[in-house]
């Protein structure tokens, strides 16, 4: 296991008053190193998996260690309980989506999912929704008929759930449209009825995608990636 020691003098060496700064405005808080994202992952991947050092970095209360202890955290070392400590200590949308993804991992993705989703607070909603829009592709987690009720509560809530929840739930009715036609034709009159989803991202660069260009993009992206496989499977 690498040394917690080490680590947190490496995350602080890489800080940078400008990175606090950019941070900051995506609503992370102090205490933080400010260290890139670049930086993140070439710490994470000298460290690989090591659970013991992520629980470790996430003690700290620091900001930078603990997205970097959702990145060297195993998955199938995340009990429930755990996870649920974890979300206690999420106040940002960064962390929020790192612990999301996280949980998608695990054969807990579910249980946490339902168990979140509906919670008043934008943090544990934000990442229950998240963790469909990790897994709404996976027919061992969702069946066809349970997606078309996620789109229809998205339809129902969105406007009146907290500013993230929002983002969180486009995100999701996105990532369900790519599940198969007659889902993506649900979603993308669901998304007409919606309209812009009203987010406010501070003073940031960031932007909620409207979901049927995006939907678009990304079968488009998808067919041009299986036509460049299909070309070199045939030229080899």
């Amino acid at each position: 296991m690498a040394q917690l020691s080490e680590v947190m003098a490496a995350l602080e060496a890489a800080g940078t008053a400008q990175n606090r700064k950019v941070y900051a405005r995506h609503g992370a808080a102090e205490p933080m190193f400010g260290i890139s994202y670049a930086e993140l992952g070439r710490i994470a991947k000298s460290i690989k998996t090591d659970q013991a050092l992520a629980r470790q970095l996430w003690d700290t209360g620091y900001h930078d260690a603990r997205v970097l202890a959702l990145r060297v955290a195993d998955p199938s070392a995340l009990d429930e309980s755990l996870a649920r400590r974890w979300l206690q200590d999420v106040d940002n949308y960064i962390l929020a989506e790192g612990l999301g993804g996280l949980c998608a991992q695990t054969p807990h993705a579910r249980t946490l999912s339902d168990a979140w989703r509906d919670d008043p607070g934008e943090w544990p909603a934000s990442v229950g929704w998240f963790i469909v829009t990790c897994t709404a592709e996976d027919p061992g987690i969702w069946s066809v008929a349970e997606l078309r009720a996620l789109v229809r509560q998205v339809e129902a809530e969105i406007g009146g759930r907290p500013n993230r929840v929002r983002h969180e739930m486009n995100g999701a009715l996105i990532v369900i449209a790519l599940r198969d036609g007659n889902l993506r034709r649900s979603v993308l009159a669901a998304a007409a009825r919606i309209g812009p989803v009203q987010v406010d991202h501070g003073q940031t660069g960031c932007k909620t995608p409207e979901v049927a260009p995006y939907v678009e993009r990304t079968l488009a992206h998808r067919a041009a990636k299986a036509a460049r496989q299909a070309a070199k499977r045939r030229a080899s």
